[in-house]
């Protein structure tokens, strides 16, 4: 268990800090609470009786490992990394990725980062068991990325958030004075070549104002840049693009292959995103 991932994190039950006692394998706060590691290194940071938003399931993660395993959106963990390492203040080094997933963007940042340290932050056990595993310097916790986050205020100086809900109050709750917000969105045209063929959702036009919008007063932005780039795809990769998001959740297995025999053997498919980043409000 990292010693200064652990030091960032706040207890769920009365917000004291916590710290690791490593002969235990858990985390305790001054006042007797205590959350165990679990046996794959994460460790769930809920209040007692509250249960978070279902997160992806063990099949969306597994998706998700494979698809990013395979370097595909390398390109997006670098173009995070470029907005997260440079711009005003001093490099960052305490980072959050909030609703991480398996924690591959992070990784990738820290990579760039010799001196930092990470938490990744997610609704689902599925995928904190992998996050637990993402880098030797980040640490995985379950909890509920819309309560209250269990981390201490003001203890961070990068939240990052990619393709996740973000929880603004909170956010800027656990920023220091300095620190930034780093959201990654798709753009209108992100996976344009297969949106339509295979009926997956469309992006919202106006998702970037309805994002600015969610996050007043409580940040203001600062800068956006823009990531395009095509891949070549093949049909087995197009399904794990596919099930690895929330378009799983809305096409059936018989559909999806149906409506991929339609299209060439291989796709030519855009990934576009934006990333935009954010200040505390004094």
């Amino acid at each position: 268990m990292p010693q200064a991932a652990a030091a960032l994190l706040a207890c769920p039950s009365c917000a004291a800090p916590l710290s690791a006692d490593e002969g235990q394998g858990a985390l305790r706060c001054s006042a007797g609470h205590s959350f165990d590691r679990a046996r794959q290194g994460h460790v769930t940071l809920l209040p007692p009786g509250h249960r978070p938003p279902s997160g992806d399931s063990a099949q969306m993660v597994a998706d998700r490992m494979s698809f990013l395993a395979a370097g595909h959106y390398a390109g997006i963990s670098a173009a995070l990394g470029d907005v997260v390492l440079t711009g005003e203040g001093t490099a960052p080094s305490t980072l959050l990725d909030l609703g991480g997933g398996t924690g591959q963007h992070l990784a990738a940042v820290l990579d760039r980062a010799p001196a930092a340290t990470g938490v990744v932050l997610d609704s689902s056990p599925y995928a904190a068991r992998r996050a637990a595993r993402a880098h030797p310097r980040a640490m995985a916790v379950v909890a509920d990325t819309w309560a209250r986050l269990p981390v201490r205020d003001g203890a961070l100086d990068r939240v990052l958030v990619v393709f996740a809900p973000r929880n603004g109050p909170e956010i800027a709750r656990v920023l220091r004075p300095d620190g930034r917000l780093v959201v990654v969105t798709p753009a209108q045209d992100h996976l344009a070549e297969i949106v339509g063929p295979l009926g997956l959702l469309r992006v919202d036009p106006d998702k970037g104002e309805r994002l600015s919008a969610s996050l007043e007063p409580h940040l203001r932005p600062v800068r956006t840049t823009a990531h395009r780039q095509t891949l070549l795809l093949d049909h087995a990769a197009v399904a794990i693009l596919v099930g690895m998001g929330p378009h799983a959740r809305h096409l059936t297995a018989d559909g999806l292959a149906a409506s991929l025999g339609r299209l060439p053997r291989s796709v030519e498919v855009t990934i576009s995103v934006d990333v935009a980043s954010y200040r505390r409000v004094p």
